[in-house]
């Protein structure tokens, strides 16, 4: 059987008093002498119970603006001295040392004051140097210590302790390493905000990043591959905080592809309805419409057969029509930022379809970094935020687009923007005709989504392709006119694309060979 060592003697210091009560009410009960700093002793001798002042048991005072309380021999002797080495034992015998048992403690709110938008001055005055020292000197001795540093652990102490008397070695080591995990994501809260923003750092020479267990996936990319949902300590909008209102577990896959949907349809958010279906993170349908279920219906007949086990995301609260007309085909995961109670009714009986609120979409402008894993290390890079608006567009071409075909070209821009790299995107009267995505050269990606529009075409009755009259988006610029010429023999008639290619004069004079017109952007959208 497990040993259960008791806790003789308790230091709590908490900065977060929830759940003090019942916890130092068990340790008291138990006959463990409790010790603390200034505001946790006030509150614990407010409920009627015995507390020793840090000061008593160092023989010195708070000093220096609670700087200077903890940082003791008489503190940290008690603390980290081993119960099996006589010498250890001898030294606390001579200096009058008293062993510590347990340590309760969560640290100074840190992030909570640079969140507040705090100065500078408070915001260091909020580095907590004493309890992190504590938290550490307790986790390196935890086959002797309880560091306990979650509330949320307190419950379970408190059973421990009411139920064996003590803690045993086995919950004193798991306690050690989230002390261990709190203190490092603490410093690196601290060590990013210096870099970020006292010293306007975006890629310091070191990095530190602490993010939270959110969940335990199904499984990775494949079922023999574990995975893991993770964010960090800052939390930020974003699709890792959705509320999951039905459907069975997210896998790695599910969550990577509605989060390509999240993103895109968040390009949309001050729009009018749209909705965007993604598969395999690639839009197979995107459009814009007076209402939800017309946009749904124009997304879906770019390419219906993609669209089959993909992820569907809005950018308005859905409602019945809508819902019951996404749950006609097999869906994986609908993604919005709320949903009337008839919705929610149509697809609760879905069972395993993943409904997914966000309450909110983020600013595609918005500022951030991404990280990519490589062998042996990680890629970061700023976040693709940029923005192109129809005064920063060129014409290039002896033909000027149409006010029509302007708009469509910057539609079929945004979308192109979220299509993997070589993208093509043709796009007509606010709705996707045909998407090209991830192939290794610009004429097959151009070839490939005119074919999957003529295949629309003849699925839902439409008189033509609706690639004729359409805009094209390049994501990156045509090396060779062959890519546009075979967008001009799908019947597309603006094209918007990077320009930069040092044969930029042998492409526009194709397109005004074919009559189109053509504007660059002078930025591309590459997405690997």
């Amino acid at each position: 059987m497990a040993t259960h060592t008791p806790i003789r003697r308790a230091l709590l210091s908490l900065s977060d008093k929830e759940g003090l009560e019942p916890l130092a009410r068990a340790l008291a009960a138990h006959g463990a002498e409790l010790v603390s700093t200034g505001g946790t002793a006030k509150a614990m001798r407010e409920m009627g119970l015995e507390v020793k002042d840090v000061a008593d048991l160092t023989g010195f005072p708070e000093m220096m603006d609670g700087r200077v309380k903890t940082l003791h021999p008489k503190v940290h002797g008690g603390i980290l001295a081993r119960r099996d080495k006589q010498d250890h034992l001898d030294a606390m015998e001579a200096h009058d040392i008293g062993p510590i048992d347990m340590v309760v403690i969560n640290l100074y709110p840190f992030e909570q004051t640079v969140a507040s938008g705090a100065d500078r001055e408070t915001i260091i005055e909020n580095i907590d140097i004493g309890g992190p020292a504590m938290v550490r000197s307790a986790a390196k001795n935890h086959a002797s210590v309880a560091v306990v540093t979650d509330p949320a652990d307190y419950d379970a102490v408190i059973g421990e302790i009411e139920g064996h008397g003590g803690l045993t070695q086995e919950f004193r080591t798991m306690l050690a390493h989230k002390a261990y995990a709190l203190t490092a994501s603490y410093d690196a809260a601290i060590s990013s905000w210096f870099a970020f923003a006292d010293l306007g750092q975006g890629y310091p020479e070191t990095r530190s990043i602490a993010m939270t267990k959110a969940d335990e996936l199904r499984y990775g990319e494949n079922p023999h591959q574990k995975a893991a949902l993770y964010i960090p300590q800052a939390v930020r909008p974003g699709l890792a905080g959705a509320t999951q209102v039905q459907g069975k577990a997210l896998s790695y896959n599910n969550l990577n592809d509605a989060d390509a949907a999240y993103e895109l349809i968040a390009e949309f958010r001050d729009g009018p309805p749209a909705c965007v279906i993604v598969k395999h993170a690639n839009p197979c349908g995107v459009a814009q419409a007076a209402d939800l279920l017309t946009a749904w219906n124009d997304a879906l007949q770019c390419d219906s057969v993609s669209a089959f086990g993909g992820i569907v995301a809005v950018n308005r609260p859905l409602d019945e029509d809508t819902a019951r007309a996404i749950t006609d085909i097999f869906t994986e995961v609908v993604v919005a930022p709320d949903a009337d109670d008839a919705a929610k009714a149509v697809f609760a009986k879905k069972k395993n379809l993943r409904l997914l609120l966000t309450g909110e979409l983020p600013d595609p402008a918005r500022p951030g970094q991404m990280f990519k894993p490589i062998a042996g290390g990680i890629l970061i890079q700023d976040r693709d935020n940029g923005m192109i608006r129809q005064e920063d567009l060129k014409v290039v071409t002896k033909r000027q687009p149409t006010e029509q075909e302007l708009k469509d070209c910057l539609f079929a821009w945004t979308v192109a923007k979220h299509v993997k790299s070589n993208a093509i995107v043709y796009a007509k009267d606010g709705a996707t005709a045909g998407i090209g995505a991830g192939q290794m050269n610009r004429r097959d990606s151009a070839r490939i989504a005119a074919i999957k529009a003529k295949e629309a075409a003849e699925t839902h009755g439409f008189g033509e392709a609706r690639t004729i009259g359409s805009a094209v988006a390049s994501d990156a610029f045509f090396p060779f006119a062959d890519g546009l010429i075979s967008a001009a023999e799908a019947g597309a008639t603006a094209v918007i694309q990077p320009g930069g290619s040092i044969r930029d004069e042998e492409v526009i004079a194709a397109a005004d060979e074919a009559g189109l017109a053509m504007v660059f952007t002078g930025m591309r959208h590459f997405r690997h």
